[in-house]
């Protein structure tokens, strides 16, 4: 079977070696040698000021929401996969959701004016499938009524925007480091922030609000990443450039090979790709569970990536329908992307695709 994504693993010596120096400190996890090596490695990479490494994606959201002392509303995406929106409902805060671009798939700034009351404290858009938003539209309207703003970018690894890392806009931006991602630590995330302070108050939330083994300072939980974890992300940051490379040359053969057959995601033209996913674009949602049933028959697994649309699910939502994205939902599937899937796989998947 061909899966739709498949998790790096680097070179075993090179793990290896990390894992002996854990054995040799006997230091397993709370902020040891190599999570510190791993952060500023990471900054370094990829030129930002602040970064946190944390255990999920999840708790990196969470974190950044309470830093940032959020309350009431927030206006998120409906077109995302539903941790973005459920770590807001978990923390209390009623996500509102805003219809989405039908070409680049993420929030459309147009809409969001409207949704704002005077409960709502914040913005947390998505970059979707690394898709940097309309960063100054979205920051203008946060400016406007004085509202934080968080981006979502789990999907986002290496991605830029004007010629520097998107993750340095907004107050704070998230990223995901699951196994299936560009980048992981097999579990793990960060809160990416400019604002030192903010950087520090997130910092002593991981730790449950500790500052040393005998001061508690504020509320906090723990989200700390271990150090297993961090030998496995300095082992995949080794390799990155190769990773990207090698999904590069995959959806380039995907787009010249399915071109005029779907519809690709119009990306921001000020920004640059990282290739962490294909999605691809059908004309109705019929064509999509036809070539859906015939990828599976012929032993690939591709995903609908992301469906259902987010304001459909009745425990999150009470207003109305944003249309564009459940059309999107409906119609989107992500097929197979990973550096090690063959020439030969890939024009398998783009001749059934074609021929449906």
């Amino acid at each position: 079977m061909i899966p739709v994504t498949k998790s790096y693993l680097p070179n075993k010596d090179k793990y290896k070696a990390y894992v002996d120096k854990i054995y040799e400190s006997e230091w397993l996890t709370n902020n040891g040698s190599l999570l510190q090596e791993l952060e500023k490695r990471l900054a370094e990479y990829l030129g930002v000021k602040n970064i946190i490494l944390v255990a999920n994606g999840s708790l990196a959201l969470q974190l950044a929401y309470k830093a940032l002392n959020l309350t009431g509303e927030v206006i998120t995406t409906p077109f995302s996969f539903v941790a973005t929106a459920n770590t807001l409902a978990w923390e209390g805060l009623k996500p509102v959701f805003s219809d989405i671009d039908p070409d680049t798939f993420n929030l459309a700034p147009e809409n969001i004016e409207s949704l704002i009351t005077e409960k709502t404290s914040a913005i947390v858009p998505v970059h979707v499938f690394g898709n940097p938003c309309e960063i100054e539209a979205i920051q203008n309207i946060a400016d406007k009524h004085s509202l934080k703003v968080v981006y979502d970018a789990a999907h986002a690894f290496g991605s830029g925007y004007k010629g520097q890392s998107v993750l340095n806009y907004g107050d704070a931006s998230t990223l995901s480091f699951h196994a299936t991602k560009l980048f992981h630590t097999i579990e793990g995330g960060a809160v990416i922030t400019s604002n030192d302070e903010l950087a520090r108050s997130i910092r002593q939330m991981v730790n449950f609000g500790m500052t040393s083994s005998t001061k508690i300072e504020s509320v906090g939980t723990n989200a700390k990443m271990n150090e297993f974890e961090a030998a496995m992300g300095l082992c995949v940051l080794d390799e990155i450039e190769n990773i990207k490379n090698g999904r590069q040359r995959i959806w380039q053969i995907y787009k010249r090979g399915l071109e005029g057959v779907v519809d690709f995601q119009k990306w921001n033209e000020f920004g640059r790709n990282n290739y962490a996913y294909a999605p691809v674009l059908f004309q109705f949602e019929a064509d999509l569970l036809e070539v859906e049933a015939k990828l599976k028959k012929g032993g690939v697994l591709p995903r609908r990536y992301f469906y259902p649309s987010l304001d459909t699910l009745s425990y999150l939502n009470e207003k109305g329908a944003c249309e564009v994205s459940r059309s999107i939902a409906s119609r989107i599937l992500c097929i197979p992307i990973y550096p090690s899937l063959e020439k030969d796989q890939i024009k398998k998947i783009v001749r059934i695709i074609s021929g449906y």
